[in-house]
């Protein structure tokens, strides 16, 4: 009999814990048509993520459904460590690699083989994709040679993995599908796309297939390489969506950018329903200053907004329009044609003429600021959003000084000065050195860390790295939190708000374009109420967690 252990992953998530990949996915395959108010379901390798609203239903309403679900199962294998085969039909993928990879020599003698002899056994046997994650393409492949099961990741991840990179941890294998961080143990790097939107199918290896590996240099010139799957330009992952200098005739209104400052990117409320498809949902940091900005200039909630990271933006309007901007405080310059300066400030509608010219200054307090103008930036969707997810490489390309964005066409019966009045102020954001509280709900792996690095996780301050960004906060503590439990966890599905813990013991909080799934144990998660909030926290300001409950798995 199928049985999950229910944990909470935050106050708008249940992480469905089995006891192996055979159990999971006849679990997954079997949940059919889902209660109003779950969002999404994301799988992994033992374990099953449920989203949803907690406005509709309550944790223990999901933990039921799932036991519901579960209990009508047919019992499968109770080996927790085997996974399924492909069936033999499944459809065959043949990855060529080139056997170079930063840790092959490490992991070669972990395993107490050649390299040789590891380059033989990696290629040896056909793998099962068995789900996606951590970002598009991201395909986690089981099976192969037992010897590859186990590999722990690395003590703290990389910042940077090179896109085509060929890795190992815990009992998959997988290929990385662009640049981005990572933990697992580097093998080598395929000369393949994994991951292309100008392809029918943007992924090379979907759930169901199966995948052999192939040496190149063993192979030599004799295999050919696709010209659709080499890898794109390091800085080719983003693609532009209906902007810059050569776009289409001139609208009514346009803006052209004469400075992007250090980010500004094309955000809205983001992809949700495409995990299958390893895309998470990504969209703006704070989303409160999104909605806000829209709602100022008489917008639908999820139009197309600017995200400004520290300032510097300037556009110039070309024609008339009506913009608003939210988020982080910031003086705002706005300049006529003439030179003469205007009175602007955040948070009301200002009108530009044609020749005016709008600038952020830096930021006192708070990270972004969000740019709104009437109308919404008319900007091309991808897979059904404007939002740029910076991890998976899917959305417009940042702006670039030269790039001109079109304005759309207003909505009509609402006029811009007519909302002003119903926009509450939200509370100011945080300044740099500031001291932060942020609410948390301990798990789902709480039970991965001692009582004492519990109380550490409450009671020291954490402080933001520079190496922050829309993936997650990287934070540094004076005493790193030490696990109680040791040895690898199996990939998992992860929230926005997720702390996780990697083996440094220095957490990481997940924002908006965190990975889909991670490997390391996760101690908490912060409260969909401080999520906004947590965006516009600075780079130097001191952070304390404060559990709201004690952690506890979620019974009948």
């Amino acid at each position: 009999m199928i049985m999950p252990r229910c944990l909470p992953a935050g106050d708008g998530a249940v992480l469905a814990e089995l006891r192996s990949l055979d159990e999971t996915l006849a679990l997954f395959q079997a949940l059919g048509r889902r209660p109003a108010g779950v969002e999404d379901v994301v799988p992994a390798a033992r374990t099953l993520l449920v989203l949803f609203r907690p406005s509709a239903l309550s944790a223990r309403d999901v933990a039921d459904w799932l036991r519901r679900t579960a209990a009508a199962l047919t019992a499968v294998s109770d080996d927790a460590s085997g996974a399924p085969l492909a069936a033999s039909d499944a459809r065959l993928v043949e990855i060529p690699v080139r056997y170079e990879g930063e840790d092959l020599d490490e992991v070669a003698a972990l395993l107490g083989l050649t390299r040789a002899e590891l380059i033989e056994r990696h290629t040896g046997s056909d793998y099962l994709a068995a789900f996606a994650g951590f970002a598009p393409g991201f395909v986690y492949l089981a099976g192969g040679d037992p010897c590859f099961h186990g590999i722990p990741r690395r003590a703290a991840p990389r910042v940077r993995v090179p896109a085509g990179s060929v890795a190992v941890a815990g009992d998959f294998s997988a290929v990385y599908p662009s640049d981005s961080p990572g933990g697992w143990q580097l093998l080598g790097v395929t000369p393949w796309r994994m991951w292309d939107m100008e392809r029918v199918e943007p992924a090379l290896v979907r759930p169901g297939f199966r995948v052999r590996f192939r040496d190149l240099e063993a192979a030599g010139a004799a295999y050919s390489l696709p010209g659709e799957n080499a890898c794109p330009p390091a800085d080719g992952a983003v693609k532009a969506a209906s902007m810059g200098p050569a776009a289409a005739a001139a609208p009514s209104a346009c803006f052209e950018v004469l400075s992007a400052g250090t980010q500004t990117l094309v955000q809205d409320l983001g992809r949700p329903g495409l995990t299958g498809m390893g895309v998470s949902l990504s969209g703006a940091l704070d989303r409160g200053a999104l909605r806000a900005a829209n709602r100022i200039v008489g917008n639908p909630a999820d139009a197309p907004v600017l995200e400004n990271a520290l300032g510097g933006l300037r556009l110039a309007c070309r024609g008339r329009a009506v913009v608003a901007i939210t988020g982080a405080q910031a003086q705002i310059h706005l300049t006529t044609a003439g030179g003469v300066r205007l009175p602007a400030a955040s948070g009301q509608p200002l009108a530009l003429d044609d020749g005016d010219e709008l600038r952020i200054g830096a930021p006192g307090a708070g990270v972004r600021c969000y740019v709104a103008v009437r109308g919404g930036w008319d900007v091309a969707p991808v897979l059904g959003s404007c939002a740029t997810d910076t991890l998976a490489g899917i959305g417009p390309a940042p702006l670039r000084s030269g790039d001109r964005l079109r304005v759309g066409t207003a909505p009509g019966g609402v006029r811009p000065s007519a909302v002003l009045a119903d926009a509450a102020a939200p509370p100011p954001p945080p300044r740099r050195g500031a001291l932060v509280v942020l609410d948390i709900v301990l798990g789902p792996r709480s039970d991965w860390f001692s009582p004492a690095a519990l109380d550490l996780l409450a009671q020291q301050e954490w402080t933001v790295t520079p190496q922050s960004d829309r993936v997650g906060m990287r934070l540094t503590g004076p005493e790193p939190l030490t696990r109680s439990r040791q040895g690898e966890l199996p990939s998992e599905g992860t929230v926005a708000g997720a702390i996780q813990v990697p083996a440094s013991g220095q957490p990481v909080l997940f924002l908006a374009d965190h990975p889909l799934t991670g490997g390391y144990p996760v101690i908490g998660a912060v409260v969909g109420r401080d999520l906004d909030r947590a965006a516009q926290i600075p780079v130097g300001a001191r952070l304390r967690f404060r559990p709201t409950g004690p952690f506890k798995e979620i019974l009948p």
